[in-house]
């Protein structure tokens, strides 16, 4: 009596498969999703064993089919639709990619070790305008020294930056910058 329920399910979809496919269509709505979900049970009756016999086959194989139409629409809810999908490949990036990041982190290593080689008042006016936005004048007056030593100062940093880093210093054409 090995794989008795097996044999009487497969009997039972086989003898009764018009019936089935009718009542799926209407208990489901769609004729193509009943197909789909009485093929499904044809595969899951594999896996049902005798260690209790089935009693009703015809309501077993629809009660099964029922079940798998459930977690096929349940399973559809957690699907991404195309046009989602579409969505989020157009997504773009803004953020620096990671080799980027890292020859950031590289040249800001070489600008703290060419601002180690500057003078010290080099260095504290390079940070004083160029970081802190502060302006020549203000600058000047703090350290006690005139606008014209600030601005060499600047210059003098400015270059010695571009050298160590390999960058090309580029001249504003129209004069010093503006005075705030």
């Amino acid at each position: 009596m090995a794989d008795a329920n097996h044999i009487r399910l497969r009997g039972q979809l086989v003898d009764n498969y018009e019936g089935l496919i009718k009542r799926l269509t209407r208990c489901l709505g769609s004729a193509d999703f009943a197909y789909e979900v009485l093929h499904e049970t044809f595969l899951r009756l594999d896996r049902v064993t005798d260690t209790v016999t089935v009693r009703s086959p015809a309501d077993y194989i629809f009660r099964v089919a029922v079940n798998i139409a459930h977690d096929y629409r349940k399973a559809q809810n957690y699907r991404v639709s195309t046009s989602e999908i579409d969505a989020l490949l157009d997504f773009c990036d803004e953020g620096p990619d990671p080799a980027r990041v890292v020859e950031a982190r590289s040249d800001i290593d070489a600008l703290k070790r060419a601002l180690a080689e500057l003078p010290s008042r080099a260095r504290d006016v390079l940070r004083s305008i160029a970081i802190e936005g502060q302006s020549p004048r203000a600058v000047a007056s703090r350290l006690g020294v005139s606008p014209r030593t600030i601005d060499n100062d600047l210059r003098l940093a400015l270059k010695h930056c571009a050298t160590f880093l390999d960058y090309t210093l580029v001249r504003r054409l129209g004069g010093p910058r503006p005075r705030s």
